[in-house]
């Protein structure tokens, strides 16, 4: 039997622009092994419109700091070499390394082209609101520091279906590019009528030769990097079928697996089934309902009913395709889908992703070394690594769920014959001190379990049925489980 594998972010948006993220991941890759992470994901490694883009505004997929482009040959986060060198160190640290990967636009052009297009409504991509007409628009991608290494493909309007900016009359505005076949992708969010259209300027999956050029990328930088998986940005403004398209390309007949998980930012979970099943379950998701429910339950404090928690979310309904997480850097605090877990109820949530049997939990790097720039928030390191070592060590065996009082929920994990001591019972309250009489087994009787997270001095001892009487403070978080002899 495996220990259970765990996920960290590695990035927030404000890391320090200062080239060194590659060697943080180096360097600290051994003390993350040690606490029990078994994963990264890191940040866009591909060069966006200078050193201090956080990848998002990508350039250049084939430029991961090797050339002198837009000012820099490094990116935020360092070189390629560094990169390389960096995902090696990880892999001998037994941690598996995730790519984000960010195809849904390109950012920057070398030059400009006059196009034509039609303007739509910026809440309504569906609805025209000008004729034809012409623009200067930044849609031509030469990427002269490169010179045609890697790949001699040249991006011109015609492989894009919608720009922002007419450099001809510095106006601001959504357009739709004209010409032969080119409209709006139908197979993706339905969102302002049509959420083909993101930012910059929009690739367009509907041409035959960008799908070929994107696999053809992907397969060259999984191999550059050797990396285990794929993080997918943005795929709710993604042709659904190309998703689907792409997914299968990567992971093809990899005996090992190569691993994918997708940013589907919908808090519906009607939503995320139909994407699911459009995308034939080749990749996961990330449990976007489960963060708004905590973050509603964050917000609402003691009248939020605990024992809806995990009510459609993902984990409940599709636990296998489920990556749970409690933050990330477009929920942190000033970033475009702010939704930030109040500090009180983090230790909730990160309890809520780390025990229990489902889902494949996601740590966020901000929550644990701390956020940087213009909302700084201090790391919960030590927080958090007391429920990764509960997790790693503990969080094993049959689930039972004691979701019966609105303010006093918790569950227990009955602990496995392979790792000696496992088993744990979680207590999470919203309001008043409590306590709940649960079963951990009767071959655990005279036991006595210590709270992993010091909130209770004492142990509780299991009796004789192989029950104990588990307290939590008000509005904290137990976690009982047997000590370890060292």
């Amino acid at each position: 039997m495996e220990r259970n594998h765990t996920m960290m972010q590695f990035f927030e948006w404000h890391v320090e622009n200062d080239g060194k993220h590659w060697q943080r991941l180096k360097e600290r890759a051994p003390e993350l092994r040690a606490a029990g992470i078994t994963s990264v994901w890191i940040p866009p490694a591909s060069k966006g419109q200078s050193d201090e883009d956080t990848g998002y505004g990508i350039y250049d997929v084939y430029d991961l700091g090797e050339f002198d482009q837009k000012g820099t040959v490094r990116t935020k986060y360092g070189t390629k070499d560094e990169l390389i060198e960096a995902i090696q160190v990880a892999h001998e640290n037994d941690i598996a390394v995730y790519a984000d990967v960010v195809m849904n636009h390109k950012a920057a052009a070398d030059e400009l082209e006059t196009i034509k297009v039609v303007e739509v409504h910026p809440e309504d991509r569906s609805k025209e609101i000008s004729e034809e007409f012409e623009i200067e628009a930044w849609t031509k991608f030469t990427f002269p520091g490169r010179n045609g290494k890697y790949s001699d493909f040249i991006w011109t309007h015609e492989f894009f279906n919608g720009t922002d900016f007419d450099a001809r009359e510095e106006k601001t505005g959504v357009f739709k590019i004209s010409g032969k076949n080119k409209d709006w992708n139908d197979q993706v969010d339905n969102e302002f009528g049509n959420y083909d259209y993101l930012m910059f300027a929009n690739i367009d999956y509907n041409h035959p030769e960008v799908r070929e050029e994107m696999i053809n990328w992907g397969n060259w930088f999984k191999e550059t990097i050797n990396c285990q998986g794929f993080r997918l940005d943005a795929i709710k403004h993604i042709n659904y079928e190309f998703v689907n398209e792409f997914a299968k390309s990567m992971i093809g007949d990899d005996p090992d697996g190569f691993y994918m998980v997708g940013e589907f930012w919908k808090s519906d979970l009607d939503d995320c089934r139909q994407f699911l099943d459009s995308v034939d379950y080749t990749i996961d998701l990330f449990d976007v309902p489960l963060h708004y429910k905590f973050h509603e339950a964050s917000q609402q404090g003691q009248d939020f009913d605990l024992t809806t928690l995990f009510a459609d979310t993902l984990v409940e309904s599709h636990p296998t395709n489920a990556v749970t997480f409690v933050d990330n850097h477009d929920s942190q605090p000033g970033e475009s889908l702010e939704s930030w877990i109040d500090d009180w109820f983090k230790q909730h949530a990160y309890a809520s992703v780390l025990l229990r049997k489902d889902g494949y939990p996601c740590v966020f790097y901000g929550d644990y070394y701390g956020v940087q720039g213009p909302h700084p928030v201090e790391g919960k390191k030590e927080m958090i690594d007391a429920l990764l070592y509960t997790r790693y060590h503990k969080a094993y065996g049959e689930q039972e769920d004691y979701m019966d009082d609105a303010h006093c929920v918790g569950w227990v994990r009955r602990g496995v014959e392979e790792f000696p001591n496992s088993g744990c019972a979680v207590l999470l309250s919203n309001a008043d001190m409590c306590e709940k009489r649960m079963f951990v087994g009767e071959t655990r009787a005279g036991e006595e379990w210590f709270d992993y997270t010091n909130h209770q001095e004492e142990p509780v001892v299991i009796d004789e049925e192989g029950f104990g009487v588990f307290p939590v403070p008000g509005g904290g978080v137990s976690v009982f489980a047997p000590r370890d002899e060292q």
